[in-house]
């Protein structure tokens, strides 16, 4: 299985689900409705269209859009060429994201030479899952993935198709998406708090436009004849279907809006229905598990998405945890302490000191010593004895 945190994990993708032409979508709306049903349209992937199937279980956020994206700009690659050669795409998609360099994106000055292709290239989706925020405050929020990863899909097919991506293209459909949403959002008949989180969404996510509170005030105005294929008209009417996606129901001016979208854009009425009811099913079907939807209990929905992650660490480094742990002694006494009682704030002390040199010496936990991480250290004091049940155990036997 592969590991997408692990350097090598593209090589070894394309080893395990051994493409074939009978395995990749032949048409755009065939790839489009099963790009639509992983979630990787509405910005919560629940599956991906590969091959041999992927589990994803105790896999974070990133991890998970990171195989989205590598897989979804591999389908479009197959789809617009013709071609299922792992190697041309992974040279096409180093050299698409070499000219794309979006806005404050300085990866490439950090890859070195000495990289090969594939290398070079999980270093670029690495940091184009990432939103615009620090690591920090993205690991104390909800908006954990850039949520607009598939114009990065639109823009390759331009690429491939063009030799380039077409100018001010990205800046473009940005502003369009952001637009239409704004728009969609001021005609919802039933105002709620998620509106002004998916806002803060899109936000974090744009790359190449600035983001403007000042909105065009109708469809009319977005001259949207620029967008002529069917990936793009289809996108911009599924995310406005989202933003206007209140518990179940669409209202007849909300379903007007949609209708006239796909009027100006030539897409057909039947689409705009099939939308409708392919994004009710999956918001419906997975809205507990989509952090946008929690946010009515933020503080909570905080303190689950960072206890999981924290367990999911440990879990992943248990082993170089429970060596390191066992070489200090005091660290094990107070830490069984913990189990038993309240520290007191010398105890305290001392095992945050001794835990943050762990962390210094393992990569994956390094975390918990940047500004603000010392925060999530008591999650990782709670769970350390239930997860390493043997080695407290026989501490607590000694005294």
């Amino acid at each position: 299985m592969i590991n997408p945190s692990a350097s090598g994990w593209i090589d070894k993708f394309f080893i395990e689900q051994k493409f074939s032409k009978d395995t990749v979508s032949k048409t755009t709306d065939i790839f489009y409705q099963k790009v639509r049903d992983t979630g990787f349209i509405y910005g919560h992937i629940i599956a991906f269209e590969t091959a041999t199937t992927i589990q994803t279980k105790g896999w974070f956020k990133e991890e998970i859009s990171k195989v989205a994206l590598l897989n979804t700009l591999y389908q479009v690659f197959c789809l617009t060429n013709e071609d299922i050669s792992p190697e041309n795409f992974i040279e096409q998609g180093n050299a698409f994201y070499n000219q794309m360099n979006p806005q404050g994106f300085n990866l490439f000055k950090k890859i070195l030479p000495k990289n090969s292709p594939a290398l070079t290239l999980e270093k670029i989706i690495d940091e184009r899952v990432q939103t615009n925020d620090s690591i920090i405050s993205k690991s104390f929020s909800h908006l954990v993935t850039n949520a607009l990863l598939f114009i990065d899909v639109l823009a390759f097919r331009q690429y491939l198709i063009h030799g380039e991506i077409p100018e001010k293209y990205l800046k473009k459909i940005e502003e369009t998406v952001v637009n239409i949403v704004t728009l969609a959002l001021k005609i919802k008949s039933r105002k709620s708090q998620y509106d002004d989180l998916l806002i803060k969404l899109f936000e974090a996510s744009i790359r190449y436009s600035k983001f403007s509170k000042v909105s065009v005030q109708s469809l009319e105005m977005l001259h949207l004849d620029y967008f002529t294929n069917e990936l793009e008209k289809y996108y911009l009417i599924d995310i406005a279907g989202m933003a206007l996606w209140s518990d179940g129901k669409v209202e007849n001016d909300e379903r007007y809006f949609l209708h006239s979208l796909a009027e100006i854009v030539s897409v057909p009425d039947s689409f705009v229905d099939e939308s409708i009811n392919s994004t009710n099913e999956f918001i419906d079907t997975h809205k507990k598990e989509i952090p946008y939807f929690n946010y009515s209990n933020p503080v909570k929905h905080f303190y689950d998405q960072t206890t999981q992650s924290v367990v999911t660490l440990i879990g992943r480094n248990k082993n170089r945890l429970i060596k390191e742990i066992v070489q200090s002694k005091e660290l094990m006494v107070l830490l069984a302490y913990s189990t038993r009682r309240d520290l007191d704030e010398k105890e305290k002390k001392k095992v945050k000191k001794q835990l943050l040199e762990i962390c210094k010496t393992i990569p994956s936990l390094t975390i918990f010593l940047l500004p603000g991480g010392s925060l999530l250290l008591p999650i990782l004091i709670k769970f350390i004895p239930t997860l390493l049940p043997s080695a407290f155990n026989e501490n607590l036997d000694t005294e």
